[in-house]
């Protein structure tokens, strides 16, 4: 549905565009009409990352507490390691075991990951750095506004886990 409605909104654009004033001749006309067609149709044809339909788990009051916390110095493990960190941080229902020392680990480790690997321009300019990042961000900002022992709301959660989504993509293919 969404994407008739921007193929239709392109059109209409293409449309306007072609019945300016006065077209200098048929042939300038065609190509802003093709020109403009051509646009709508690859428009049409790529795809729209942000609504892409993630799965956000129901918060959970189990896990497994991690016993490896801390930095490897190796940016693709380190990376990997904090992201499943931050998952485990965002499943985290009201009420779970450990929940403020697992907060307080996961600040730690975020804020080690971040200072360490931002120094680094190849490092730093990856894409899965620079999601990573954000992600980082938006935890340690819960963090620092309601506390280690306060869920994530439902709003923030879905967004980390395409965020998530996305890291892991970028780790696989070595961004």
């Amino acid at each position: 549905m969404m994407m008739r409605t921007l193929v239709l909104c392109l059109g209409l654009v293409a449309g306007t565009f072609a019945f300016e004033a006065a077209p200098a001749n048929r042939r300038a006309f065609l190509n802003k009409v093709a020109g403009a067609s051509a646009a709508a149709v690859v428009a049409s044809q790529v795809p729209l990352v942000a609504n892409a339909e993630i799965e956000v788990p129901t918060q959970s009051t189990t896990y497994e507490f991690p016993n490896d916390w801390g930095l490897t110095y190796s940016y693709d493990s380190d990376a990997a390691k904090v992201r499943k960190h931050m998952v485990i941080a965002t499943g985290l229902a009201k009420g779970s075991e450990n929940m403020e020392t697992f907060g307080k680990n996961m600040k730690k480790e975020m804020i080690d990951f971040v200072s360490y690997y931002r120094r680094f321009p190849k490092v730093a300019g990856k894409p899965s750095f620079s999601t990573l990042y954000t992600s980082i961000n938006v935890l340690a900002g819960h963090y620092t506004s309601y506390g280690f022992k306060y869920p994530l709301p439902e709003k923030r959660r879905k967004r980390l886990y395409q965020e998530y989504a996305e890291i892991e993509k970028s780790l696989r293919r070595g961004r």
